[in-house]
């Protein structure tokens, strides 16, 4: 078996594309669910390419946003992308958060909890440095299920190629689970902890809408395949091509999936 390739995470650029854009779709009915009141101080966890950050700023009135991820390109992405007096943004690592206990009003991570390699911490730090009463939230992708573009995508990879089935998303992340998700958040010791899913529709152009993300070298999916032989990608690309639903005139519509959960400090 060929040496596992490491998720790479550092060119927002090219992650925008892939999954960025969608994430900005799930925000907003996050923050809607959330319902935290205006003018709080808010912290977003891996806030990558601040798809999340710059959706709070639009919709939710805060009076401070800080953005932390540990990844440098996604932060110096996110800073040419949001130039909102209101946003601020660092490296840190989630679970080992820098600020003081009970710093925010609201503190959320999109899509970011299961990459983090020890959650049960970094939740443990999200919840440390929110005040008393206030939000810890987060979302992340039904890998396993209704997240259909990766969903296809692996369910190709694996036909292909029975070494990926690894690597897939949907067997790497347990806690990609409202179940798990709800747990997590109990014995963080939160309250009031409620899970809900919120579906999204992801429409591509045409099929190199849909599988040039992939090509982007940055997450999961991107980088196995940047890790492939070029007969190897074809091989893939075109099980992909004929197993998609694409319409007559050439589109795709998929549905995204995430899974989102929220507490109380």
């Amino acid at each position: 078996m060929a040496e596992r390739p490491v998720d790479r995470w550092a060119s927002g650029a090219a992650y925008e594309p892939y999954v960025g854009r969608w994430s900005r779709r799930v925000a907003d009915t996050f923050l809607d669910w959330l319902a935290v009141p205006s003018g709080g101080r808010w912290l977003d966890v891996g806030c990558g390419t601040g798809a999340l950050t710059g959706t709070i700023l639009a919709q939710a009135t805060p009076s401070a946003v800080l953005g932390v991820d540990t990844s440098a390109g996604f932060i110096g992405y996110a800073q040419t992308q949001i130039d909102d007096p209101r946003a601020t943004f660092g490296i840190a690592d989630a679970q080992a958060l820098p600020d003081a206990d009970g710093t925010y009003d609201a503190v959320v991570s999109g899509l970011a909890l299961n990459f983090i390699p020890q959650p049960a911490r970094a939740l443990g730090e999200m919840a440390r440095v929110t005040r008393h009463g206030g939000t810890v939230a987060a979302y992340v992708w039904d890998y396993a299920g209704e997240m259909q573009m990766m969903r296809h995508f692996w369910d190709a990879a694996v036909a292909i190629d029975p070494a990926a089935r690894e690597l897939d998303e949907g067997q790497r992340f347990s806690l990609c689970h409202p179940d798990a998700l709800a747990a997590l958040y109990r014995e963080a010791g939160l309250q009031a902890v409620e899970t809900r899913a919120i579906d999204i529709p992801t429409h591509f152009r045409d099929f190199a809408d849909y599988w040039s993300p992939f090509l982007g070298s940055q997450g999961s999916a991107p980088s196995y395949v940047a890790s492939l032989a070029e007969d190897m990608q074809a091989a893939i690309r075109d099980r992909l091509q004929a197993s998609l639903p694409i319409a007559p005139d050439g589109s795709i519509s998929l549905l995204a999936r995430a899974w989102a959960v929220q507490g109380r400090r």
